[in-house]
């Protein structure tokens, strides 16, 4: 890979702390950030926080901020990370970016890669995935929560391996559709942190949030069996034993989780978008199972009721309404 630089495009918190990452292993890194993000790291300098303990930090000097697309005009390789705003920045790298620049796709979600190749004509674009979960704690502080490895498509040219450094490792996935399934499944549970403001590890460790999980888990897996797509497990328990563990006790779903997944207690969710008043991604994640479940006549009746819960507290703007799982399936 060239020393032409990594931009980072809508860098918010998962862009800034792979950017960071990328940057303290010396690679040059540039993000494309909003007025508040480039303020705060001007000010603060990022502290990339890990759920293990480790931190790395980095002066505003050690990468370059610009909140003008104009900064992809020298990019050997754009990360593209927010999917609201994929159609803007593919209009975006279009204009600036050098037409050999690789365009990798680390957003939530399964149709942004065709949005990006549909308006970036011939240009190489790779999907990718991104497992773990980046909290903004603010003053440049992000940190990551949960563990994994970055999936990238695989190519000739080994982006992925290029583009792997300590800490922060990259690998080449085969069946990338596969294992963006895979993730969009278990990140069917953040509507369900935001829906109850409870954070990823309180909820894991609640029954009765796990069964809620399970069966919407269940629906999406029914979708998916239906399309004949099969979704690619980021743990060693194969996805469709998935519902059946979520519905053991306490102790023995712990031991299995223990084993498999490192997570800490501030693991974010949704719950952050409505908590600032944002959009939140529930169109790229249950929204896109409903879309496939629709076209193969899959009933999907606790997922479209999740959506339109989710849809009434950002039109409501009164942050994560704290409902039970009784209230969510509509039973209390």
């Amino acid at each position: 890979m060239t020393n032409r630089p990594i931009v980072v495009a809508g860098a918010g918190a998962i862009g800034c702390f792979v950017g960071g990452m990328l940057a303290a292993a010396g690679r040059r890194v540039a993000l494309l950030v909003r007025p508040r993000v480039k303020t705060e790291i001007e000010r603060f300098g990022l502290l990339l926080t890990d759920f293990d303990g480790s931190e790395k930090r980095l002066g505003a000097g050690q990468l370059a901020l610009s909140e003008d697309p104009s900064i992809f005009h020298s990019a050997g390789v754009v990360l593209t990370v927010k999917s609201a705003d994929t159609a803007a920045v593919a209009e975006q790298i279009a204009q600036h970016a050098p037409e050999d620049a690789v365009i990798v796709s680390l957003q939530n979600g399964v149709g942004n890669v065709a949005v990006l190749r549909e308006r970036l004509g011939g240009r190489r674009v790779l999907a990718g995935m991104v497992p773990f979960n980046v909290i903004a704690m603010g003053e440049g502080r992000f940190h990551r929560s949960t563990s994994g490895d970055i999936h990238i498509g695989e190519d000739a040219e080994n982006t992925a391996g290029k583009l792997s450094v300590a800490g922060l490792t990259m690998r080449a996935s085969g069946d990338i559709t596969g294992v963006q399934w895979g993730k969009l499944i278990i990140n069917l549970n953040n509507a369900l942190s935001a829906l109850s403001d409870l954070p990823l590890a309180a909820q894991l460790a609640n029954r009765d949030w796990r069964r809620l999980f399970a069966d919407q888990m269940a629906e999406g897996l029914a979708a998916l069996k239906a399309a004949g797509i099969t979704p690619v497990s980021a743990t060693p328990i194969p996805m469709r034993w998935s519902p059946a563990l979520l519905r053991l006790p306490d102790a023995i779903f712990k031991a299995i989780l223990g084993r498999t997944m490192k997570i800490d207690p501030e693991a974010p969710s949704m719950w952050q978008d409505l908590k600032q008043g944002r959009r939140t991604e529930i169109d790229y994640l249950q929204g896109a199972v409903i879309a496939l479940a629709e076209r193969n006549n899959v009933s999907v009746p606790l997922m479209r009721r999740i959506v339109a819960l989710i849809k009434e507290a950002e039109t409501a703007g009164n942050g994560p309404p704290r409902l039970t799982p009784q209230q969510i399936r509509g039973s209390a």
